[in-house]
């Protein structure tokens, strides 16, 4: 029986001690691992030869909030992409660290165009797709020279959907020997381990330095990939970059990479991430940029942003204007993060709250930096504010939404501006 004399035990995610690799461009360096923040990883889906549409692709997506970003490299023409995109990004000042995402010839365009090699700053291996037969460990070693030449990191990124078949085919075989045979789905997921560590070993016995070394093992199952991940952290001490691999699209892939991931990390497993979303039809490709970093921000291991909390309505709420001002700050607040992470250091920290009624409104906005409580159905026509726990003043009239607006803006000037302290912390 629990003891009453003691506390609920504070929820933390785990802590996990791997080694530190570190991800370069210029001035720029991503540590990964060790005692470094989660990284939030993204991808272009632009074709890389087109050099304009790709850098602004980074460009977004780094503006998102995304500290490295993977481009495919898969052809003559795109290798010779990727030094003029790397100078599109710098002419822009955009420093964000670009991964070259290599499948089957790899150890061709590496070699044959040293610009490419120097210009990214990771390289992706997928072990499953660097040859067959004799031709795997000597194109693999390839690989690894040339990272090795321009001192750059490797993930190598093992995904079930292109496994190295005659290492599964090797492993079938040791299991139907077994007393006790495993099921296919242990075995699949034996092969992709062993696969990510077999190639890292294998990578270090050609001189790569082990904290130059990550690790991904992706699957499309949350179950799966909780159950890969558990045991490669067990196994390795190689930072684990983590993602469910062809997530979907919409509610389903959020929904599925948040649950996935959030297991993990709160166990203390996972260096960097990714969400690998589908866009829907218009939608922008940084959203799987926002998703990643909202996990991270809700599990408590990053801030990203103000947070704004905002109450789902029902029937005391009449109106949408709490919904439609909730989207309004929201959008405005990560609009303006590019420019506000060096104009107001600390402003990620602010907490807002937009409510639609009495029942929770007053007392979300004490709690909040700035919250409001909008009147809901038969309240009063006004809206008090609070700031830093107290009520500041009443909103009426059809300017509302405008007049928040303002406040808020106006106590970000007040509390992170230039030379102001920040009490908040």
């Amino acid at each position: 029986m629990r003891d009453p004399e003691q506390p609920i035990a504070l929820a933390a995610p785990a802590t996990r001690q791997t080694l530190q690799a570190r991800v370069t461009w210029g001035a720029r360096t991503v540590t990964v691992g060790g005692d470094a923040p989660v990284r939030v990883q993204s991808m272009t889906n632009t074709d890389t030869v087109d050099v304009i549409a790709t850098a602004i692709q980074v460009k977004e997506l780094a503006q998102a909030g995304s500290e490295m970003v993977r481009i495919t490299v898969n052809t003559p023409e795109a290798a010779q992409a990727v030094p003029e995109i790397r100078n599109q990004l710098d002419r822009m000042g955009i420093d964000v660290p670009l991964v070259g995402d290599f499948h089957y010839n790899g150890h061709r365009l590496l070699t044959e165009f040293p610009d490419c090699a120097q210009a990214l700053s990771k390289y992706r291996i997928n072990p499953g797709n660097v040859g067959k037969g004799d031709k795997h460990d000597r194109q693999f070693a390839q690989m690894i020279e040339a990272a090795m030449q321009w001192d750059k990191p490797v993930r190598i990124g093992v995904n079930w959907g292109s496994l190295d078949q005659e290492l599964l085919a090797r492993l079938m075989d040791e299991n139907a020997q077994r007393k006790s045979p495993w099921q296919s789905r242990q075995v699949m997921y034996e092969a992709l381990i062993t696969s990510a560590i077999d190639s890292a070993r294998h990578a270090e016995s050609l001189g790569m330095a082990a904290n130059q070394i990550l690790l991904s093992c992706k699957v499309s199952g949350v179950q799966d990939l909780i159950a890969v991940y558990r045991e490669l952290a067990q196994r390795c001490r190689y930072p684990l970059h983590l993602g469910l691999t062809e997530a979907g699209m919409g509610t389903k892939g959020t929904v599925a990479s948040a649950t996935a991931l959030s297991i993990l990390l709160q166990e203390g497993i996972g260096d960097t991430i990714r969400v690998s979303l589908t866009p829907q039809p218009g939608e922008s490709r940084t959203q799987e940029v926002v998703i990643a970093s909202e996990i991270l921000q809700s599990l408590g291991l990053r801030i990203f942003v103000p947070s704004v909390t905002a109450c789902p309505g029902c029937g005391r709420t009449t109106s949408t204007t709490f919904q439609e001002l909730a989207k309004q700050i929201d959008d405005f607040l990560r609009a303006q993060m590019p420019v506000w992470r060096s104009r107001y250091p600390g402003v990620e920290n602010l907490k807002l709250a937009v409510m639609g009624c009495i029942v929770n409104g007053p007392g979300e906005s004490k709690h909040a930096d700035i919250g409001i409580s909008l009147p809901g159905t038969g309240e009063a026509p006004a809206a008090p504010v609070f700031i830093d726990g107290e009520k500041a003043l009443t909103l009426r009239g059809e300017n509302i939404a405008q007049e928040f607006h303002q406040i808020v803006e106006n106590y970000i000037e007040k509390r992170f501006g230039s030379g102001q302290p920040n009490q908040h912390g």
